[in-house]
């Protein structure tokens, strides 16, 4: 694992408590340019802005696109603290992203690795490197203490 996703999951995990605080699913991901710099950051969405997509992965996508003026991602890394869902493996591939790099495996819906493996499918034309596990307790502990707080 490179100095950069470290970083690049503190930030992430940063922006998961975000969430929680604005009483989101605590989900927060960045991505990261060739040379580890943070190029965008994102955090789930959803409850503020009643957009079914509005997940971390695919805001932090959007920004990174918008920020440098395509949606060709190749060479950058996404570092979020949850597996992506099908959904975000989907949106990962479309913008070419190199490497995910994620905290918590998400058995019930992980779409790199747990239920599925969209990210490195090689019946698709794009795949990509995976690195799961990564600040993984910080990153469950976060997920479960919010989903305590509302049972």
């Amino acid at each position: 694992m490179r100095q950069a996703d470290s970083d690049g999951m503190l930030r992430a995990l940063a922006l998961a408590e975000e969430a929680a605080a604005a009483g989101e699913v605590p989900v927060g991901a960045v991505v990261l340019d060739a040379s580890g710099a943070i190029v965008s950051e994102g955090r789930n969405t959803r409850e503020e802005t009643h957009d079914p997509t509005g997940h971390a992965e695919v805001v932090a996508l959007r920004r990174a696109a918008a920020s440098i003026g395509s949606w060709n991602l190749e060479g950058h890394t996404l570092v979020v603290t949850l597996e992506p869902c099908v959904m975000c493996a989907g949106a990962i591939l479309q913008a070419r992203i190199g490497r995910v790099v994620f905290g918590a495996w998400d058995e019930k819906a992980g779409a790199a690795g747990s239920m599925y493996d969209v990210l490195r499918d090689r019946r698709l034309p794009y795949r990509a490197e995976v690195v799961g596990g990564v600040a993984e307790d910080a990153a469950t502990a976060l997920l479960r203490a919010f989903f305590e707080q509302r049972r």
